[in-house]
């Protein structure tokens, strides 16, 4: 049974030990995607190819967030894409739904370069403490992304995008044209944020107990009985014990104690024998 015991016990802190390594390298590998979640949102922020056109439209042209190139039927005399769009001015972007998705997305960005930068509270805090903060950090981040990308299908009924993509163009249908990689990226990039956000929080309640440590265990069972006793024994006063006082009546000389030790006979001759 002890033998069994100290097997069990040094198991189980084999596991501990694998479960601490085993969850630094996922706190690692958490820390490089979320640095790779920054870019995708940095990426999607400022190319403007989240729709285009296609072989079936009738003008050509792209559009993004806050900036796009068209080239409509209008424009025939000037076989270059015109760009148009500024960040600094929203008033410039073609539609409504299209200044809101740029809002959310410019404030996933934000708080996206905001958790990397919290990476350096890890040498001051604890570091579930920092795990906590920044899953919702990027639990805030990837919703603003998810928004952004259900926002932005809505402007799709724009005057110049309709020009572009045809007269079938409508709010979430594209008409002629099609769903450019920078939308399709966005949307990913929403997922990985709520995939984060869930790792880091999980990352954040772990919980690792020190190993229990083995106690030395009786082979026999009166070893056992001697073991409990002892332990028993633990909260117990140390008193000390002092010898019984003698009195002095209670004293026999040296010589009553030479005579008992005689028999009769000899007690009687040594006592007609004393002085």
């Amino acid at each position: 049974m002890a033998g069994a015991r100290v097997q069990y016990i040094e198991s189980r802190e084999y596991y501990t030990v694998n479960y601490v390594r085993y969850s630094r390298a996922i706190g690692v590998l958490w820390g490089v995607f979320a640095v790779c979640y920054a870019i995708i949102s940095v990426a999607v922020f400022v190319q403007p190819q989240w729709v285009g056109d296609t072989a079936d439209s009738p003008g050509s042209g792209y559009f993004g967030l806050w900036r796009h190139c068209a080239h409509t039927a209008s424009l025939q005399g000037d076989p270059a894409l015109t760009c148009a769009g500024r960040l600094s001015d929203l008033s410039t972007n073609i539609s409504p739904a299209f200044r809101a998705a740029t809002v959310f997305v410019g404030l996933a960005v934000v708080v996206a370069l905001l958790t990397i930068i919290c990476f350096i509270m890890f040498c001051f805090l604890h570091a579930n403490t920092v795990f906590r903060l920044c899953a919702w950090m990027q639990l805030l981040s990837g919703v603003c992304l998810l928004l952004a990308v259900l926002v932005f299908p809505a402007g799709w009924d724009a005057p110049l995008l309709r020009e572009v993509c045809g007269p079938t163009a409508d709010k979430y249908r594209p008409g002629g044209c099609g769903v450019r990689w920078a939308l399709v990226l966005a949307a990913i990039g929403a997922l990985d944020a709520l995939v984060l956000a869930a790792l880091a929080l999980a990352l954040a309640n772990r919980r690792v107990l020190p190993p229990p440590q083995p106690e030395p265990a009786a082979s026999l069972p009166w070893e056992a009985a001697s073991l409990a006793g002892s332990r028993r024994s633990l909260n117990l006063q140390p008193v000390m014990l002092m010898p019984p006082a003698v009195r002095e009546a209670d004293r026999c000389s040296e010589y009553s104690a030479a005579l008992g030790a005689l028999g009769p006979a000899a007690r009687a001759g040594a006592v007609r024998a004393r002085p």
